[in-house]
């Protein structure tokens, strides 16, 4: 686990699971960077192309814990993954990504 883990609140923890510090629909291809990304929701099985991690402590396509993520690798309907990333490309499927703080 993360050991410098940012405390919240309880109202800003609540906020963060409701997605209220802002949420990402994607369904193609698009690129998207210099997010603070917590948690990503798959409504289609999916394969990422890149997930860049927050840091060496969470999973993604570059340096992370454990294995590397590459596109044989696929997030099935329904999965929620909590984490931390700041970027990530779709190669297939359809996410929302939760923003939050880290």
């Amino acid at each position: 686990m993360a050991s410098s883990l940012h405390k919240l609140s309880v109202v800003e923890a609540q906020n963060a699971a409701l997605g209220q510090a802002g949420a990402i629909f994607e369904d193609g291809t698009t690129a998207i960077s210099s997010k603070k990304i917590v948690a990503i929701q798959f409504l289609e099985d999916s394969t990422f192309t890149t997930l860049t991690p927050g840091s060496s402590d969470f999973i993604g396509t570059a340096s992370g814990s454990g294995d590397a993520i590459d596109t044989s690798n696929t997030f099935p309907q329904g999965m929620t993954i909590f984490g931390q990333w700041t970027a990530f490309t779709l190669a297939s499927g359809t996410v929302i990504a939760y923003e939050g703080s880290f």
